[in-house]
């Protein structure tokens, strides 16, 4: 299932898209980063038949904090089930992108004249190699479930180096999620 462009949303809206503000369960934390210190940028709220992927990464300085690795400390994903809703934006940093960008699922064996800006399911299409991440809790190989393209203008897109990719992934045994990117 591809994701591709379905024009401008609210910054909160269940739907899929990328930037706005995150949903997430009552207390939650805006994520830090483990190089730099400071607030992660919000990517994606994408919601899955396993519940709602949050993914953010670290824009403080680009290039300087570990962004791409699934393991660093400079990104994170979240699996949140339950009850969600907006979260408190930290007032500093680099916290959000730019515009909101709707994302309306498509099926890949159908042509569309909207720009892809990913896919659902299926089997991560690698630039560099693979690098699926084992779980945090139970160590097992995690599952991939979302691909992020960097998107189609500058002030919606996800800084993944210039012509990366962004994949995403989870562990429904133990609610986990994970994210990367490779360029």
């Amino acid at each position: 299932m591809l994701l591709i462009f379905d024009g401008a949303v609210a910054p909160d809206a269940p739907a899929p898209r990328t930037g706005g503000v995150p949903l997430a369960p009552r207390g939650f934390a805006w994520p830090t980063c483990h190089a730099c210190g400071g607030p992660m940028q919000f990517l994606a709220h994408l919601p899955l038949d396993i519940g709602v992927v949050a993914v953010f990464f670290c824009q403080n300085d680009p290039g300087m904090c570990d962004d791409w690795s699934a393991t660093a400390g400079a990104n994170r994903a979240y699996l949140f089930t339950g009850e969600l809703a907006r979260a408190a934006v930290p007032a500093e940093g680099e916290t959000l992108l730019g515009a909101v960008t709707a994302l309306r699922r498509h099926p890949a064996d159908t042509p569309t004249e909207e720009p892809v800006l990913g896919r659902l399911g299926g089997e991560p299409d690698w630039l560099q190699g693979d690098e699926t991440p084992a779980c945090p809790r139970c160590t097992g190989r995690m599952t991939f479930v979302a691909e992020l393209e960097e998107g189609c203008d500058f002030a919606t897109s996800a800084n993944f180096g210039g012509g990366g990719r962004g994949y995403v992934f989870g562990c429904r045994l133990c609610d986990e999620a994970a994210f990367l990117w490779q360029r």
